[in-house]
């Protein structure tokens, strides 16, 4: 069962990106590196509800 969610960034707080997870596999909150245009580098995007 795939759904949808919304990446935050922890530094700034903006939403830039959705993608979609496993929740059966992966029940913890997903994190991943994603580009961020404001710090124009790479930052730690968190998944937000």
């Amino acid at each position: 069962m795939r759904t949808n969610i919304l990446l935050e960034c922890v530094e700034t707080g903006e939403r830039l990106y959705i993608t979609s997870k496993n929740k059966r596999n992966t029940p913890e909150k997903l994190q991943l590196k994603k580009y961020s245009p404001k710090l124009r580098k790479k930052a730690l995007f968190v998944e937000v509800k």
